[in-house]
Parts: structure tokens; sequence; C-alpha cells
């Protein structure tokens, strides 16, 4: 019988933030495959987890899925954690989580802290739909496409985005975009989080003179929708037009 994989979440800063089933998962599974042992094997130590630790990257997912597959066919269980939050989320793990359905292994998600989720949940913007679009490019002409191609998204757009690019990428947002709400979210659930919010130019101001440092995850306002009111002008002017424009008899 085969083993089970288990998609595990561990906490996004706060150790504190590991739910029970999952300590328990990663004490009853035969190793843990891990985007970076060294960040995984602090956690295991806090919460006294003595189950092996495997790497598994984007640079050896080929190789040690295979590994990981014969280990689940021969009955042992997996556990996949990634360095923070939720695995697969702009993390590796796709190509396992793949593999593992074609070879009909069972895959149980253990659900816990991810940074969309929590940074929209504090945001203000709309919750009721939202799109998640991973990391910003790094090249400008790529950058600005990429943008071009949310310009018309009317859900709140969530991305990540790294310290040294953000000021950079925000003026790209006001020029593609317009100067639109958002929030920025640093370093959440550490000691030194931070959320900023307001229209970008209001931002960068606050963001002017400090040494940005940590993960950031950016939210950005939806494209506005215009109101009954907005319409009303166009609609009066139109029904005037079709009046004076009435054939006579």
């Amino acid at each position: 019988m085969a083993g089970t994989l288990y998609i595990v979440s561990t906490p996004i800063g706060n150790l504190e933030d590991m739910t029970f089933r999952a300590i328990r998962i990663l004490q009853e599974v035969a190793i843990i495959a891990a985007e970076d042992t060294r960040r995984t094997q602090k956690l295991c130590t806090y919460y006294h987890i003595g189950t092996p630790l495997t790497s598994y990257h984007d640079f050896n997912k080929e190789e040690k899925t295979d590994i990981l597959l014969h280990r689940l066919q021969e009955g042992s269980s997996v556990a996949l954690v990634c360095d923070a939050g939720t695995p697969l989320i702009s993390d590796p793990g796709f190509y396992l989580v793949r593999q593992a359905i074609k070879s009909n292994i069972p895959l149980i998600p253990i659900p816990g802290p991810s940074s969309v989720l929590t940074a929209l949940c504090v945001s203000g913007l709309a919750t009721d739909r939202f799109i998640f679009e991973g990391f910003v490019p790094r090249k400008p002409g790529a950058r600005e496409k990429f943008f071009q191609n949310l310009k018309e998204e009317k859900g709140t757009i969530i991305v990540f985005e790294t310290q040294h690019r953000i000021l950079k990428t925000l003026q790209v947002i006001t020029t593609v975009m317009g100067n639109r709400h958002i929030v920025l979210t640093r370093e959440l659930t550490k000691l030194n989080e931070e959320i900023l919010r307001g229209e970008i130019e209001e931002v960068v101001q606050q963001l002017k003179g400090k040494s940005i440092k940590g993960e950031i995850t950016l939210l950005i306002q939806g494209l506005p929708q215009r109101s009954k009111r907005q319409f009303e002008p166009l609609l009066e002017s139109s029904s005037s037009t079709s009046i004076t424009h009435l054939p006579s008899e």
C-alpha cells in the first residue's frame, strides 16, 4: 500500500502559528522534503521534530521526485514543506504533486499560514474577488507588460515583490494603472511587521528615507467600477439627443 504525500503549511514568520496537526504530521512521516533544510531544521528544532530532512527545490526537483515517489510507492509517507507558508504558492512542489497524482499516490493538504490570504484579510480591499499573480517580473519591459495585462482586472490584485525593486515597481504601476489605492505589507507576523495603506503616491512618501527590508506582499485595488451616477450625464445627453432628432410626422 502506497504512503501518503502531505502538503504541509508552516509559519510565515511567527513560529507560534504552527498548527497542532502540522506538528503531528511532521513527527509521523518518514521524511520531510524541504525547500531549504536549514530553515526547516530551525522549525523542527523548535518543536522537537526529529524526522529526517531532504532538500527539494527547483534545481533538483526531477531527481528528488523520482526518489520520493519510490519511497511513497514502498509505503513510506512524505511531508512537503516550503521555507514559509503554504507549499506551491510561488514555491517548489508543483512537479512533485503532478507526478504523485499520475502515480495514484494519496495527497492530503495540511492547511495553515499563507502570506497571500493573511495580507488580503487586513488590507481593507475587496475580498470577494481577487487574483494572485506571484512575483513581479524582473526585467523592465516584462514588468510593464505584466501590469498592462492586469489594468482591466476588477478584483484585488496580489503580487510578491522584493525590497530592492518595490519603488521601481510602484512607479510602473502608477504609469500603467494610475495612482490606485494599494496596501503594502512587509514582514507579516514578524517583529517588524508593517502595513502601509493609501494611494501609490502616499505610500511612496511613507517609504522615503526608510530602509526597506523583508518580504513584501503588495495588494492593488482592482479597476474601479463606474457608479450609476457617473453614467447619468451620459444617459441624459443621449436622451436629449434622441428627442431632438425625433422625426416629424
